[in-house]
Formats: C-alpha cells, structure tokens, sequence
C-alpha cells in the first residue's frame, strides 16, 4: 500500500514539475512526500522523528538562468528535490530527497556546533512542562496568583562558552488577569531551564520577587476603524502561479519557513538586476546582563524562522483594498503540510510623492508643467516573534528601484521593578527606562541582515567604493573657490575589503558590470543607497557579538556560494560563531567581475520611551538598490 502511495504521488509530482518554476516553493504534496519518505527510511531506527527544515533544494544558479531563458511551456526543469533537516534519536539528519521518485538521495549525520529552528510542538511542551511543575506552582500560589490566568513562553538561551549539548529554552511567564497585554505583567523572578528532547526541567529558579505590574491601562485592543484605500489599480499586476509581472518588472515570489518571503529572478525592461533577496538574519540583543536577562540575544530567523512566524495578513489593516493574496506552506513538527493564509500580499500603492516633475517658464509665452505620481508596486508579509510584529516590505519602483523596508511595532518586552516614577530611582542602574509604573523597558537592538545575490545584467558583477573627497583649488586653477568635493572610485578587490560602515562617511556602493557599458560609455551599475546608520555596539569578545560578527558592518560583500545564504550560520541556535558571513569573508577570495552577493543589516538602536506603551508606535527603516547609468536616459519616461 505504501508502495503505491508512494507511485501514485511521484506521478503526479512529475506532471506539476514539469509546470512550476523551479524556484517555487514546495506544495502540500511535494511536503507530504518529503514526509512519507524520510518517516519510511527512519521508521526503523526510532518512532520519533521531528522535522526542523524543509525547502526547496536550490537548483544550481546556471541551470536556473539557462531554463528561464528558455521557452518555459516546451522546456520542464529536469530536477526537483527537497532538503530536510530532522532530529532522529538526538542527532540532526540532513537530507536531500527527490520529489519526482520520493527516493532519498542523500542523508548526512551533522556533526558541527549549534542546532536546527525550533518547532512550535517543542514551544508547547516546554510551556505544558513548565505550568505543570510542582516548585513552579508553589512559586505562584505564594504569590496569591491564579495559575489558571499565567501564560508561559519559552526564550532561546544562546551560548556563553558551556559545552552546549543539550537542546534547551529558557521559560519566563507573565500574568495575565484583566489585559491581553501579557508582556506587561511579567512575574519577575521565575524562570525554568528546559531541554526540549527530553521534556524535563533541568533547573529552576525562584529569585527575590518584583511588584507585579498593574493591569489598568495596558491592554492596547481597539475597535479596527474603517479601512482606508491607497492602493492603485491591481488589475495591471499579472500573478501566474509565483511569478509575477507589473510595469516593466518580472520577478518571482515564494514562501519560506525560514526566511519569510523571497524574490527571485526580478528583471526590469528584461534585463537582470537582483537573482535571489530575502532575509538572511536577525540579532535581537537586550542591553541588561543580569542573571534573568543576559541570555536575551536572540537570533530569530535561525532559531525559530520568519516564515514560521508569519501573520495571516488582516485586508484593510496590513494590505489595502484589491490587494492579491499568497498562502503560505511549510511543514509542521511532523512533517506534515500547514498552510500560512494570506502569508504574502502583493499591492499597488499610491504613495503621495512625485516620481517626477518640472515646471519650466524658459519657453517665451508658456507656463509648462509635466509630471507624474509615484505608484509603486508592493510585496509584504507580517512576522509575528513573541512580542514584536515586522512589517517587511518589498517595493519596486517604475524608476527601477527596488526599496526594501522594515516596520517594527508590536509591544514591548518588559522588566518589572519596585520604581514607580523615574524620580524614585537613585543609584540603581535600570538598563533601561520607565515607561509605565513598575515597568522597565529595557534598552535594546534589532539588527535585520539581508541576502542579495545581485545579477546587474548578468554575473560578472564588481563593486565600487565612491567616497566623496573635498580638495583645494589650486593657484594655477584662476578660481575665487578655495574648496570643492570630488567623487574617487576604488573598485574593491577581495572580500577581506567588501566591508563598509556606509553612515560613518560620504561613500558610495555601486554594484557595476564592468562588461556592460551605456551608450555614452558608462558602466552599468546599480547603487545601494542605506537608511539609518546602526551597527553592534557590542564587544568583539561578548559571546553574543561572536555568534552575530557579521552586525559590525552594515554592508559585506562575499563571493557567490550556492550553500552561503544565512548570515549567522545554518544551525543559529546555540551557536559559537565558527559558520556565518564573518568567517566567510576571511578566505578574501577575489570579487572582481565575478558572482557577488550583497549583504546589507537594517540596524535599529531602541531606547523605549513611555509612547511605546503599551503597544509601540512603528520604526521604519529601509535600503534600496536604485539604478546607475543602468538606463541611457529616465526609465520612467518609458513607461
């Protein structure tokens, strides 16, 4: 019987390969054959097996590009496979499975430092674990607390140095009775060390207690108003299958349990620009190193995943009205298929700015005025991570920029203290401030690192380093000036050098194609132009900073490796920093009219105030890629 569940489902896998593009994400079918097959070949060794990664197992890049070129409709990509990352009898299993036979090709035993994303399953137990201990209920009735109204989430515990053999969370909870807001009542004090494989509680802690805080004035649910509509005109975005197609762009859109959404392929004018973007990783570090929060630094996308977070998004709140939406898939502990509704929207907006305009009264007699509005073209999921909400957006312009931006909003992850007002405090040292009675928001970082396999007009790509100068005129130049400021290029050749703090000083970042030129003879570029300054203020020696290395820089540049896309290693979780972008860029191979991907780290220094509470107002930040010499003349005139 299994036999034949197992052709009937190749069957039918080879019919819909030979229509999806080879970069789409993997469908509930593909994901139950990735289960059936590894459950099969495991069945054996041990009846518990958890499923921590499952993706599509990236083509190479070559035969990607060459099956694009080709007529799609006459030309199916002859492969289809999966990778899986399991944890069988406590060890982590890699595996590559083909989705047309269900055979497994390959399964490989992993044997470095760190571990694979957390499940959901493995969230819940801890929590089950913890409200069901004895000293833990102890703790809570001596507080005169309703254990019915605690709510307990489990915490990444990150590495400092211990051996680190163990899988474990550390769980804190919160008060709930009279408010939604549960970050707003944490029950300071308590805290239960977990190791998630073996559902047992390894140590717990009671240390002396802080006020509970109030609940009057922190739940922060309102009645939604009415949706406002700023989108444009959806009809003219043509969506087949993840493909997408609107004004002069094509690229294509998938989900990913790990990364959230990613854009591949994405040409203007059908000319390449960006082969493969999305986010690589985040490094969330807390400013306060005593004993109940020094291990707060946590690393989102590799210990838990983005995708997994994702919001089913909310018509009229997160995405205008006519926006297109994408479900999302992935797959569950068991391995099994769950879906995302409305994990992705894809929208026009009308942003209010000019895309361009001149009025000219040169022309004897006239008055003339021309221009046009700026109508972008947008693709946005939610994560949800514990208390905070991103909001990540990807915005193609018809000018042929490509703005990447991130909203952080969501409520505040707090510390209870005996202080009610801030005059009270003398000599204590807060690591934060007050923005609430008995409540410390804790000074904190958010760093989000992007992956951008860059394709200007194709892969022999360089980078060059513009920094302005300013020079003095010269006695021979016949000039009342005494200063000027020039642009001095310096094409950057090695990795060791592709690193650049772009807020610290008047420079620029192009990322060119030296074989490519304009009419007039320019080389065709494109320019990264960076939001807010902000990079780790962290010590190179802090455990931390050596799991997040590659966050002293806001941009790195490396060469392209098909296995290189997360930014602080495969295995975040209980990592010591010997995988990752820092350690890559050390081989300094050369970057010269060669594959290159671009890393850029959103950064955001955050020192809450008490207009964040009880649930924060949105930062923003963004990046975009903006064409240089890439077009003889305004793209937008050609639109």
């Amino acid at each position: 019987m299994t036999l034949l569940l197992s052709l009937v489902s190749a069957f039918f896998l080879f019919i819909s390969s030979s229509l999806c593009h080879p970069l789409d994400p993997l469908t509930p079918q593909e994901i139950h054959t990735v289960q059936l097959s590894i459950q099969t070949s495991h069945s054996s060794s041990s009846p518990n097996i958890t499923f921590h990664y499952v993706d599509v197992d990236e083509p190479e890049k070559h035969h990607v590009l060459k099956w694009s070129s080709s007529n799609r409709h006459h030309a199916p990509f002859p492969t289809r496979r999966a990778k899986a990352v399991v944890r069988v009898g406590g060890k982590t299993h890699e595996l590559i499975v083909d989705l047309i036979t269900g055979s497994i090709v390959s399964d490989q035993v992993y044997k470095g430092y760190g571990y694979p994303p957390f499940t959901f399953e493995e969230f819940f137990k801890a929590i089950r674990l913890s409200l069901k201990h004895p000293s833990f209920q102890n703790s809570i009735l001596r507080r005169g607390l309703d254990l019915s109204e605690v709510s307990c989430l489990p915490l990444t515990v990150g590495w400092f140095g211990e051996a680190a053999k163990r899988r474990v969370v550390k769980v804190t909870c919160f008060y709930r009775n009279g408010t939604s807001n549960i970050w707003a009542r944490p029950i300071q004090g308590i805290s239960l060390l977990v190791d998630v494989e073996e559902n047992r509680v390894l140590s717990y802690s009671d240390r002396p207690r802080e006020p509970l805080p109030k609940a009057e004035g922190t739940d922060f649910q309102r009645q939604r108003p009415s949706p406002v509509s700023c989108s444009g005109n959806n009809n003219k975005i043509t969506i087949t299958g993840n493909s997408v197609k609107w004004a002069s762009w094509e690229f294509h859109v998938a989900f990913n349990a790990r990364a959230g959404h990613i854009i591949s392929t994405a040409s203007v004018f059908g000319r390449r620009v960006l082969y493969r973007g999305h986010v690589s990783e985040t490094f969330v570090p807390y400013m306060d190193p005593t004993q109940e929060w020094y291990d707060r630094t946590f690393m989102d996308v590799g210990e838990f995943g983005f995708g997994r977070s994702a919001s089913s998004l909310v018509p009229g709140m997160d995405c205008p009205a006519g926006a297109v939406y994408l479900d999302g898939h992935m797959a569950g502990t068991d391995g099994s298929a769950q879906m995302v509704p409305r994990a992705i929207c894809i929208f026009e907006l009308y942003t209010g700015n000019v895309a361009w305009r001149h009025t000219e009264v040169g022309v004897p007699g006239k008055v003339i005025t021309s221009g046009e509005a700026e109508v972008n073209l947008v693709v946005r999921m939610v994560a949800t991570v514990g208390n905070y909400d991103y909001i990540l957006d990807w915005e193609f312009k018809k000018s042929g920029s490509i703005k990447v931006g991130v909203s952080l909003t969501g409520v505040l992850e707090m510390k209870a203290t005996k202080y009610r007002n801030s005059e009270e405090i003398r000599r204590d040292i807060m690591y934060g401030n007050l923005v609430a009675e008995n409540l410390v928001g804790n000074y904190h970082d958010h760093f989000i690192t992007y992956y951008l396999d860059m394709d200007i007009d194709g892969e022999a790509n360089s980078v060059v380093k513009s920094e302005l100068r300013r020079k003095r005129t010269k006695a021979g130049e016949r000039s009342r000036r005494k200063s000027y400021w020039t642009a001095v290029k310096e094409t950057v050749k090695r990795e060791g050098k592709g690193r650049f703090e772009v807020g610290s000083k008047a420079v620029d970042i192009y990322i060119t194609n030296p074989n490519m030129k304009t009419k007039i003879g320019n080389e065709v570029s494109y320019r990264l132009i960076s939001g807010k300054a902000a990079v780790s203020l962290l010590a190179d020696d802090d455990y931390p900073q050596r799991r997040a290395a590659y966050t002293k820089y806001q941009v790195w540049v490396t060469r392209y490796n098909r296995s290189e896309r997360w930014a602080g290693g495969f295995y975040a979780d209980r990592s010591r920093g010997d995988d990752g972008l820092a350690v890559w860029s050390r081989r300094n191979l050369g970057i010269v009219n060669t594959d290159l991907v671009v890393w850029y780290t959103l950064g955001f220094h955050h020192t809450p105030i008490q207009e964040d509470f009880p649930v924060m107002p949105t930062l923003y930040d963004y990046f975009e890629l903006r064409p240089a010499n890439f077009f003889d003349s305004n793209p937008l005139l050609q639109s």
